[in-house]
């Protein structure tokens, strides 16, 4: 039984060796994808829900138009 002692820490060190060694490959496979989407994130808008039903509010579009032109032939 003395040689069994050693054997648990042995293998929770392998185990999280192995889990170490997969999250790296994981993260040098998809390096790219994982940049744009990373950057995506950095750029969006916290407060704002993409998934919201009721989009926000816009100005009336005559707001924005230049006012009318005086009628020529007058």
């Amino acid at each position: 039984m003395g040689k069994k002692e050693g054997n648990g820490a042995k293998q929770a060190l392998i185990v999280v060796g192995g889990l170490a060694f997969v999250w790296l490959a994981i993260e040098i496979a998809l390096k790219p994808f994982l940049e744009q989407s990373r950057s995506a994130i950095d750029k969006s808008d916290p407060n704002r829900d993409p998934d919201d039903a009721v989009p926000p509010p816009h100005p009336p579009p005559d707001a924005a138009a230049p006012p009318p032109a005086a009628d020529a032939a007058a």
